[in-house]
């Protein structure tokens, strides 16, 4: 295939600017890199070709009629368009004039009708005086086309007292012109840059005060790989917050001297290698890590036996694994290791289709991870975490004790295979005890007759009556409970208080009925 000459920067005309290729482009509300500018045959005159960012924008890869006149990462991720059909955008400070001052002026200038009077905006200078360009702390240019920073020195002169700066979704090509920016906000503590795509600089630490306070760094949807922001990563001593989901991040390699006082790491939807995240395992400070949409479907922490706390994330206390593969317990028995870990979101992963009952697969994931504070934004209270861990206990209890597991500790002593799979069972039967042989469940497969719980029921305070036995789905309510038992006993649901009894949870109390209740129903 053919590859023709682009058209030297000399001979462009209609405007273009010297350094067209490479540069970024907005057109028809997309925006896409230009890979190429000359003439395409049989047409005249000059062409883009333009890279687009959303390649549903694009009809080709960058070749025509058997010439290939540049390359796109997809194969439809191209097309041509004319010079005069694309903006090469503004400098930042054009669009901070155009954002800013002329609003103010619009507002000040205003007269607006109330009735059938017009009255002028009088007195609104005070409030305007704290939007004026020179007092902005919060500068917003999203989509605003900046794609360079404009004159020397003009910048720190316009908006010398920002602390966030949103450049989100603009036509800046390279690290080196937002550092120009950044450069001259000498407070600058958050920056937002996704859906922009920056060239890696050359030196990173050339312009060592461009990001010599920042702290949070958001970088969605830049198609950048790990290699990319580990080379970036000089630039930003101090990063504590760094979100760079929807890139193209597949492994990770270790962050040597770099990224260290990272304490939240957005890398969720972003076609992640298993086991790779073990590469970021020694960041001390991460406090917080989003790996939801990356595939994550095994993990292990080789440096800890079952049981044990691994070394690897020492301060994680917030994960997010949401909408990934996860199918076995034992993943879920890996998090147990995390020394610091407190809160969990697991949300749409197979491991909690395969539970019949949504409750029963939050059970087990708070009962396998002892420390959790709250699950799938719920908070773990301790009533939860009791039931919760004695429900396991109960479930798990024939397993533990075909395994070799003993009521008598002295010859307790559950097989290696099952300590792996229950890493946490012997802890909890030193806690509650073991489960007696009337509570231990057989796990049995699916059907009603295997979801039926046995209670009994019997009044204290009618010693003559006799006790009833009947057996009841576990997900029948209190309310329809009372209902089975004004059937049975002839009390009215009003008169009915139920309570719970059993050797391994204190008495539940139902706490809904009247003041005059005088007969009492118990549950054993």
């Amino acid at each position: 295939m053919r590859v023709p000459d682009q058209t030297q920067p000399s001979t462009m005309g209609e405007g273009l600017p010297s350094d067209a290729v490479g540069r970024r482009v907005a057109c028809d509300g997309q925006r896409g890199t230009v890979r190429f500018v000359g003439s395409v045959p049989p047409t005249a005159g000059l062409w883009l070709g333009v890279e687009w960012d959303n390649p549903d924008r694009g009809k080709h890869d960058g070749s025509h009629e058997g010439v290939r006149y540049f390359t796109c990462r997809h194969p439809k991720g191209g097309s041509f368009v004319r010079p005069k059909k694309a903006s090469f955008g503004v400098d930042y400070l054009t669009a901070i004039r155009r954002r800013y001052e002329m609003e103010v002026q619009q507002v000040l200038g205003e007269e607006i009708q109330i009735s059938t009077r017009t009255v002028e905006m009088v007195g609104f200078e005070a409030i305007t005086e704290k939007q004026k360009v020179e007092n902005l702390t919060d500068v917003a240019l999203r989509l605003c086309e900046v794609s360079s920073p404009g004159l020397a020195n003009e910048i720190r002169n316009t908006t010398p007292y920002v602390l966030m700066l949103d450049l989100c979704g603009n036509l800046l090509c390279c690290w080196e012109d937002v550092m120009a920016i950044t450069e001259q906000m000498e407070n600058l503590k958050e920056l937002q840059l996704s859906h922009n795509r920056l060239r890696v600089p050359s030196n990173p630490t050339v312009r060592p005060r461009a990001f010599s306070c920042l702290r949070v760094l958001s970088l969605t949807n830049c198609a950048l790989t790990w290699p990319q922001l580990l080379e970036c990563a000089p630039m930003w001593p101090l990063l504590e917050e760094l979100y760079v989901s929807e890139n193209d991040i597949t492994e990770l390699q270790k962050p040597n001297n770099v990224l260290q006082s990272l304490t939240v790491l957005d890398l969720s939807t972003n076609p992640l290698v298993d086991g790779t995240v073990l590469s970021i395992g020694e960041l001390p400070r991460l406090e917080n890590l989003n790996m939801s949409k990356t595939g994550l479907s095994t993990l292990r922490f080789d440096d800890a036996l079952p049981g044990c706390k691994t070394a690897m994330f020492p301060a994680l206390k917030i994960l997010a694994v949401n909408s990934n593969n996860i199918s076995e317990w034992s993943v879920i028995n890996e998090l147990e290791k995390l020394q610091s870990l407190v809160r969990l979101s697991c949300r749409q992963n197979p491991l909690l289709s395969q539970e019949r009952n949504p409750g029963t697969a939050m059970q087990l994931l708070i009962a396998r991870v002892g420390r959790l504070e709250a699950l799938n934004r719920w908070t773990v209270l301790p009533e939860d975490r009791r039931g919760a861990e004695l429900d396991y206990c109960k479930m798990f209890g024939l397993e533990w004790l075909a395994s070799g597991g003993h009521r008598d500790p002295q010859q307790n002593r559950p097989s290696a295979e099952f300590t792996a799979q229950h890493p946490r069972y012997q802890s909890l039967i030193q806690k509650y005890g073991a489960p007696e042989d009337s509570e231990l469940k057989k796990q049995e497969p699916f059907a009603l007759k295997n979801q039926l719980l046995s209670i009994t029921f019997v009044c204290p305070d009618e010693t003559d009556r006799k006790s009833v036995v009947k057996k009841l789905p576990d997900s029948m309510i209190v309310q329809k409970v009372k209902g089975l038992l004004y059937r049975l006993l002839k009390i009215p649901g009003a008169e009915l208080k139920l309570s719970y009894t059993s050797s391994k949870v204190k008495r539940f109390t139902d706490n809904s009925s009247c003041p005059y209740t005088t007969s009492k129903v118990k549950l054993s």
